[in-house]
């Protein structure tokens, strides 16, 4: 049944891992020299991160399908939440490498934001999250009626 909640939830993922792959994450304005620079980090700023995401995001795509096999969706999209944990603990210490490194090299940041797709990953979290939780419902609603017959 692909018009259950849950699959929406999961595509609602999918599309958040797909996006954040496309945006900047990380905006840092600042001075090499006497000239003023802005500089930017993005998924593909590191391929770690990016295979993670990618991996979340087709694994998150492939659930919507595995609604036939519920115990398996399900284990996959708690291994999604895990994947999705891990995307946004990378970026936070990547995107530290990066500020570390240009400090090194000589420039001195004046201001560094993390922009408003660095924040996808908790969309990811919690719509897997809420996925989780309406395959677990399923299952135990199937479970229920095997008893009754």
């Amino acid at each position: 049944m692909i018009q259950r909640i849950q699959s929406l939830f999961l595509l609602l993922a999918a599309i958040a891992g797909g996006a954040m792959g496309s945006f900047n994450l990380w905006k840092a304005k600042l001075t090499k020299g006497n000239v003023a620079v802005e500089d930017y980090f993005n998924a593909t700023s590191s391929y770690l991160i990016f295979i993670v995401l990618m991996v979340s995001t087709i694994l998150a795509f492939v659930c919507i399908f595995l609604y036939k096999k519920r115990k398996l969706q399900f284990r996959l999209t708690v291994l999604n939440i895990l994947l999705a944990v891990a995307v946004l603990a990378l970026i936070y210490f990547k995107v530290q490498d990066k500020a570390n490194a240009l400090q090194n090299e000589g420039a001195t940041i004046i201001s560094a934001t993390y922009l408003l797709p660095a924040f996808l990953p908790i969309v990811m979290i919690v719509c897997l999250f809420l996925a989780a939780r309406g395959i677990y419902k399923d299952e135990k609603l199937i479970k229920s009626l095997d008893r009754l017959r």
